[in-house]
């Protein structure tokens, strides 16, 4: 059959409250121009983030029953760490409340000034831990990562050469070797087996420890089942293992690829820094077989850890996104191609050719679809990092919560938008925190609307 289906039933709702343009308005005005000031309620499709945002199973609210509360040595802890340690292999398992916890309490350990961290492209709060402990964090996504409209299958690989020549210079000063699965901040675009390996191997030839950022390894896995040769027969779970085979150590937002609406962990191989890792969790987090989680969410994340393992689920996933990005590019929207597996990048620059990039193009598209459609999305450009290389909108998807309807709801309103485009005018800033601007920042709109060329 040519019609892929949801994989799943419906057995709780949520009720939507549908808003007007002219309530739209007033509200996205009051939010200063930022979508991250917007209460919920006020949101018809919450395309904002896929973290935490997940509909769990049954199965996993069957686990949430179950869960052991116990302050150390919860039996709950011990299901999770099992799944944790079949998937990637790590002797240490460490639980946190979210990812960036996990990449907190990695960074303050290991980074210092002058040392500089490696990835395909961080992201945000990725970079915004390594730069708070005066780390530098280097982004070194292949060049075809950079091309929106450019169909390459991985186009989140790190660029190998520029990766052996810069370490060969400044191996003392790298403590630590990344690399995101997928690369979110370049279009959720996935990294490749062999990428993976040679990437490994040039870390390890200067003996610099290697973790993956691991949020959405699953998806990952099931793309290089799907585009790489001699992968095509292989589970995703063997597959999952023999990517982190490749590594000493992760990360993960579990709020992704974890199914789950909160938690994440550390996993790693090295003693030493396990126990200072540890330590810190203790200060912070919690106790080692908890760590600012309880015994019920643990339990959910491991049923969730097995669950995004399953390729009809995976195969509905990676399906959704280019199911709209198909849509799209019929329209004339310019995306990143080919589509990744969480959500959709449209090209801001392209969208509003006649905003200038100081007047943050795709702020202000994130804006528009809010007014015309009630949509959140959220901006990956000038306003989230300094000088990118390209000024998008991402539309994430929370795992099993919309069906087909609200996808082509929102295709029309993307649409519609591109039809006026000429109209949307640029934004300013008026506030701004030191860090992670973006969530909080304060805008207006500049007056003059800017014609097209």
């Amino acid at each position: 059959m040519k019609t892929l289906f949801e994989p799943f039933k419906i057995k709780v709702v949520e009720h939507i409250r549908e808003t007007t343009e002219a309530e739209r308005t007033t509200l996205l005005k009051k939010a200063h121009y930022n979508p991250f000031m917007i209460k919920a309620e006020d949101v018809l499709i919450d395309f904002l983030t896929d973290s935490g945002t997940a509909a769990m199973s049954d199965h996993q609210w069957a686990a949430i029953m179950e869960g052991d509360e116990s302050y150390a040595g919860s039996s709950s802890f011990y299901h999770f760490e099992k799944v944790v340690k079949e998937i990637t292999g790590f002797k240490h398992v460490i639980p946190t409340h979210q990812g960036r916890a996990a990449e907190r309490i990695l960074f303050s350990i290991i980074a210092k000034t002058g040392d500089i961290i490696p990835n395909n492209t961080h992201f945000d709060t990725t970079r915004a831990n390594i730069e708070f402990n005066k780390a530098e964090a280097l982004d070194l996504v292949i060049p075809e990562g950079k091309i929106p409209e450019l169909v390459h299958p991985f186009k989140g690989n790190i660029d190998l050469e520029k990766l052996s020549a810069f370490v060969e210079k400044n191996y003392k000063h790298i403590p630590l070797g990344m690399i995101t699965i997928t690369n979110n901040s370049g279009g959720g675009q996935p990294i490749s087996m062999s990428n993976l390996r040679e990437t490994s191997y040039i870390f390890k030839k200067y003996k610099i420890p290697f973790f993956i950022d691991a949020c959405r390894f699953a998806e990952n896995a099931y793309f290089i089942k799907l585009r790489e040769k001699g992968y095509e027969s292989k589970s995703i779970l063997e597959i999952s293992q023999e990517m982190f085979s490749y590594a000493n150590g992760c990360t993960m937002s579990a709020k992704k690829d974890g199914l789950v609406n909160t938690g994440g962990f550390l996993a790693l191989n090295d003693d030493a820094l396990a126990e200072k890792i540890k330590n810190l969790s203790i200060l912070t987090e919690g106790f080692p077989t908890y760590g600012g989680m309880t015994g019920r969410d643990l339990n959910a994340l491991a049923v969730g850890l097995q669950e995004v393992l399953e390729e009809n689920y995976l195969r509905y996933r990676l399906r959704t996104a280019e199911y709209m990005g198909e849509k799209l590019l019929a329209a004339g929207v310019s995306i990143i191609q080919p589509t990744g597996g969480h959500a959709v990048y449209i090209d801001a620059k392209h969208f509003y050719s006649h905003i200038p990039l100081h007047e943050f193009p795709a702020q202000a598209l994130v804006c528009s679809l809010y007014k015309k459609g009630g949509i959140r999305s959220v901006e990956i450009g000038s306003v989230m990092f300094q000088n990118p290389a390209m000024e998008l909108v991402r539309l994430a998807f929370p795992r099993r919560t919309y069906t087909q309807s609200h996808f082509d709801y929102a295709i029309e309103v993307i649409i519609e938008c591109f039809k006026e485009r000429d109209t949307a005018c640029g934004l300013k800033i008026i506030w701004e925190p030191p860090f992670l601007r973006h969530f909080s920042a304060q805008f207006e709109p500049v007056s003059k609307v800017h014609q097209s060329q």
